[in-house]
């Protein structure tokens, strides 16, 4: 398809380039079962807007004959499927990114994969889409794993759904087949809240209903799918959200100048406005908008500025400035959606970080109060998530953030959680409501602190937290560097993980999960006694480094030592002091660390 503004481009570039940029902008995925054609819908896109150029024209018609799926005919779905695996099995794996322009809109597409395996990819391309386009074959119907993509669309507040209802070339531009399909789809739709449904019957192959109403189907007189993508309003009327704007950067160039750099994520701001800086909870006015080296008078939602401040109030990275008379609320506990996308499973009260907004956090996920199937859209009791599982589960900050729900602002009400020692994305989460809890619990002033304890002590207080395997000597070195230090008029005392288990930790097993909750309960009691100015000595064989660097997050810098009795495995074996080994190698003790549960060296 030519642009009309093709004569712009030869007789005045600038206005050409000020045009194109003015153009709003749409994102939009392609979804739904495996073969059903997204991959094909976009080369297809791509190809009549013209933006394929003359090599890859060239490329593409070599590779059609060479591993195409039509014959002698351009095998469009080639243009997408860029890894070897995806073109060999003729499906999509990862999620491909494209962009294309018509005259009216700018376009970034996302092809997301079809097959369950790959929904974290999917959920990737969704998490900034402002529509989807529901891919379904006119031979096979809704299918599962049409009705899986579509609850997801539906999770991650995308409002607005176009049914392709594709390969209707396939059935003979069947008006009953299209009727029936549209019909299943929308009862669907109604029974998960997506309002905003089209329905376009489609070849993307033979390019029935792409650009214009097809022949084919005299019977439909709907929008074809590039003039609706085209005119589509996704967004609410300006300035009906309140504005948020996390900040990204505290822009100091030199000592006359003080901004907060970030983007507009809600609403818009203009000079002299009343904001609030979240969680600290100070007002004041805006004084400056900044753009590269222009003063503008208002920002709006999606530009990326520098806000100058009327007062000299506190305003760190990760802060957010609101409407003063609409501010978010401040939480450090919330019930959310958690969508897994590690092969490690998620572990409840393990401590990982959060990412919300621009400001990271720690963070520890209860154990799920349910896990759906996305399949049935049934609940189902869960202990943990696996990989491609979403469940919902409180999740608990190290501190109060600010937030909207997710489902009145993506931005601030949307999260990641990532693992504290490899910085991989472990998985996404979508806050629903703060906790009552959390607005019902506070800090309590103390008048006797730890440093006053320790005057009185008079010495300071420290955490020798002592890790290995079973039987590699942590107890016996514990006790004899305790008696030492008590010795010496030192006040101590020693935590070991059996004497705890006969008490505090009597309700645990030795599940992962219970391994983790047995360190979390020992550090937080640790902390306790370290702030009374004790010197704790814990001996707990603490098999995983995760937990270990919870423990030591928790304790002043430089007061906390982790002490590694390296003992090789067959030495403490031999040992066998408690006959533990002996019941693990005959199946009798399952979980057991150095034999069937790792054990995490520092």
């Amino acid at each position: 398809m030519a642009h009309t503004t093709d004569a712009l481009l030869e007789s005045d570039i600038e206005a050409y380039l000020t045009a194109h940029e003015n153009k709003s902008l749409l994102r939009f995925i392609t979804c739904g079962s495996v073969d059903d054609g997204k991959s094909t819908l976009i080369g297809r896109l791509l190809y009549e807007t013209k933006l394929v150029f003359e090599d890859q024209l060239a490329a593409l018609h070599v590779d059609s004959r060479k591993v195409g799926t039509q014959g002698g005919d351009l095998d469009f779905a080639l243009l997408l499927d860029g890894l070897e695996a995806e073109r060999e099995q003729g499906i999509t794996i990862d999620v491909a990114y494209r962009y294309f322009s018509t005259e009216k809109r700018k376009f970034i597409v996302a092809d997301t994969p079809g097959h369950e395996q790959y929904t974290r990819n999917m959920v990737t391309g969704a998490s900034t889409a402002d529509l989807a386009v529901v891919m379904i074959d006119a031979r096979k119907g809704v299918l599962t794993q049409t009705r899986r993509h579509s609850y997801l669309v539906a999770l991650l507040g995308i409002g607005h759904v176009v049914v392709a209802v594709n390969k209707l070339d396939l059935v003979h531009y069947s008006q009953e087949v299209f009727d029936r399909i549209e019909a299943d789809y929308r009862a669907f739709a109604e029974q998960i809240g997506i309002a905003n449904v089209v329905c376009i019957p489609m070849s993307a192959l033979k390019g029935d209903n792409l650009l214009e109403r097809s022949a084919n189907t005299p019977w439909y007189s709907g929008p074809s799918l590039i003039p609706y993508l085209e005119t589509v309003e996704v967004d609410g009327p300006a300035g009906e959200r309140p504005f948020r704007f996390p900040v990204q950067w505290v822009n100091r160039p030199d000592l006359n100048f003080r901004g907060f750099s970030g983007t507009v994520v809600g609403g818009d701001v203009s000079l002299g406005d009343k904001v609030r800086v979240l969680p600290g909870g100070q007002t004041t006015n805006v004084s400056r908008i900044v753009l590269g080296e222009t003063e503008l008078d208002s920002a709006i939602e999606g530009q990326a500025v520098t806000i100058c401040l009327a007062d000299e109030i506190d305003v760190s990275r990760g802060d957010v400035l609101a409407a003063a008379d609409r501010p978010p609320e401040v939480a450090d506990q919330f019930e959310a959606h958690i969508i897994w996308m590690h092969e490690h499973k998620m572990v409840p009260r393990r401590r990982y970080l959060v990412k919300i907004g621009t400001r990271t956090v720690g963070a520890t996920i209860d154990t799920p109060k349910y896990r759906v199937n996305v399949n049935t859209l049934d609940h189902i009791a869960a202990k943990s998530l696996e990989l491609n599982e979403i469940g919902v589960a409180n999740i608990t900050f190290d501190r109060p953030v600010a937030f909207d729900p997710y489902d009145e602002n993506r931005d601030t009400g949307g999260f990641i959680i990532i693992d504290r020692l490899t910085n991989a994305t472990l998985g996404a989460g979508l806050l629903h409501f703060a906790l009552r809890r959390s607005q019902n619990v506070h800090w309590q002033s103390l008048e006797v602190d730890a440093q006053a304890h320790a005057r009185l002590k008079g010495h300071g207080p420290a955490v020798l937290w002592f890790t290995g395997l079973s039987g590699a000597g942590k107890s016996t070195i514990a006790n004899l560097v305790e008696k030492r230090l008590h010795g010496d008029g030192v006040h101590t005392t020693l935590l070991d993980g059996d004497n705890v288990r006969h008490g505090l930790n009597k309700d645990l097993g030795f599940t992962e999960q219970d391994r983790v909750e047995n360190i979390r309960r020992v550090a937080e009691v640790s902390k306790l006694m370290f702030d009374a100015g004790l010197v704790v000595a814990v001996s707990f064989i603490s098999p995983f480094r995760s937990e270990r660097q919870m423990a030591r997050s928790i304790i002043p810098e430089g007061r906390f030592c982790e002490v590694f009795v390296d003992t090789p495995l067959a030495v403490a074996e031999e040992r066998d002091v408690k006959g533990l080994y002996r019941k693990a190698r005959a199946g009798r003790l399952p979980n057991f660390t150095g034999i069937d549960s790792p054990y995490e060296a520092p």
